[in-house]
Formats: structure tokens, sequence, C-alpha cells
């Protein structure tokens, strides 16, 4: 098991789409489980109120801070930073989360759903290190560890579009998400700043049956959610808890080596793709 104990991470899209476990709603009870005092953001309160009471029911509520944010703005992100320093005084761990796809091409996709998913997938994880990143330096500066960064990407930057479905806006934010991480951790490599990003492929999350089924047309979720098993080497999607166990180790003292990389979490399907 990993340990956080005295750090403080902040995590984005903290919260899931209806029940079960997204991403960043995994992650941020993975890591208060593991000692994190936690600062999770999300657009929806209501999806947040859903990982406050695990939290509450984990005994974990006095290291959990659960704040509404529109991450597109840069003044909601910096005052989400400033409550975050208020309540635990550093920030450690940033996990860049807030993310969603759309489809179209560049001919059928209207201009504006072009720049909402540039300002959805990217510019979000842009302004968070905007704002964070001079308070991990500044922890440097001051005798301490800086901190560590970890991006949430996509296959789809690889240009492996899931059934067919093609998403041009998402799967190039996805690819600069990539970019910018590793050169937002050149840029900090020397101030105790690890920057990572985390690409996971076809993961079974409730956004499946939320999102992806009216996106794809799908008359039954259940034959959906068959095919995208079908389709990993492996035999069947990975869940919210395999992308967390990633995040947490790249955050973690036990990759302090590792920075401007990608850890792929795919069941192998990029690896066949490319055979």
């Amino acid at each position: 098991m990993l340990d956080f104990t005295g750090k403080v991470a902040l995590v984005t899209g903290a919260g899931s789409v209806g029940e079960g476990w997204g991403n960043g709603k995994a992650t941020a009870v993975l890591l208060a489980r593991q000692g994190a005092q936690v600062c999770g953001v999300d657009l929806s309160a209501e999806a947040l109120a859903a990982t406050t009471a695990i939290m509450q029911a984990e005994a974990m509520g006095d290291r959990w801070l659960a704040l509404t944010c529109n991450m597109t703005a840069s003044e909601q992100v910096k005052r989400v930073v400033d409550q975050c320093l208020a309540r635990f005084g550093r920030i450690d761990v940033l996990v860049n989360n807030v993310g969603g796809s759309a489809p179209g091409d560049p001919v059928s996709m209207p201009q504006e759903v072009w720049q909402a998913q540039l300002d959805l997938n990217l510019t979000t994880a842009f302004l968070a290190c905007k704002h964070v990143l001079p308070v991990m330096e500044a922890q440097f500066d001051a005798g301490g560890t800086g901190g560590a960064i970890v991006n949430i990407g996509s296959v789809g930057s690889h240009s492996f579009q899931l059934g067919g479905r093609v998403s041009a806006g998402y799967a190039a934010a996805k690819a600069g998400l990539e970019a910018f991480g590793r050169s937002t951790a050149i840029a900090y490599v020397r101030k105790g700043i690890r920057v990572n990003t985390v690409v996971p492929g076809s993961m079974h999350t409730p956004l499946v049956e939320h999102r992806l089924v009216k996106q794809l047309g799908a008359a039954d979720a259940a034959a959906l959610i068959a095919k995208r098993h079908a389709a990993v080497p492996m035999g069947f999607m990975g869940d919210a808890w395999d992308v967390a166990n990633a995040v947490a180790f790249l955050a973690s003292d036990a990759a302090r080596y590792i920075t401007a990389t990608q850890l792929i979490v795919d069941g192998g399907m990029t690896a066949a793709r490319s055979a």
C-alpha cells in the first residue's frame, strides 16, 4: 500500500455521473484511504455529494474538502486553489481529471464544439497547473518536496477511435495534454515537480451508460458493453480503480524517478493495434 500520510491532493472531476465509480471519484477515495488529505473539485455539486458521502461513511470526512468549480474559468480555479491552501496548507498532488468526448470530424463538428472540447480536455489542465505550480515551486524552494501532477489522457490521443467513432476534438485535446505534460515536466524538473499522464483505454465507468450509449445510438446498452469488452485483448474493459491505482503510483514517492512520460492502462489495446 502506498502511503500518502501528510500529503494533500487536489483532484478535479472528483464526482461521478450517476451511480458507480468514475475515475476521479475512485482516485479521490483511494488517495484518502492511503492517508492523503483530499480536495475534490467538480462542476456538479450533486456528483460531489456522492463522493462526500463515501468519505464520511469511511470516517475520512475530516480529510476531505468538496468544492464546486468550472475548471475552464481561471478565477474559479484560483479560488479553489486558495480554499484548498486555507484548509490544508499545501498541495502535494494535482490530478487533472476533467474531460469528456463529443463525436465529430472536422467537417461535421461545429467550431464551438471543437473549442469546447479543447477547453474541457486541455485548458482545464493548463489552468490547474497555472495556479498550482507556483504553490509546489514555493514548497520546494522552502526546502521541502515540490509535488506530483498526473493528467488523465486517453488512447484516443493515439488515433485509436473506439468502435469506429470519430472524435476529432477529443483526440486532438488529449494528444495535446500529453505534450503539455511532457513540456511542463521538463520546465519544472529542477523544482522537484514531476508531471506524468495516465492514458486509459476502454474503461467501464458510468459514462458508458450515461454518455456513450446515447452518442453511439446504441439501442442495447448490454450489447454495447459486451462489444467493448470483446475489443480488449485481455477480454474485458478496465474500471475506474485501474486508473486510480495508476494515478496513485505516479503521484507517490515510489515513482520519484519518473517524469515526462505516459502510463498506458488499456488491457493491451494499443499494442494490439500497432502489432
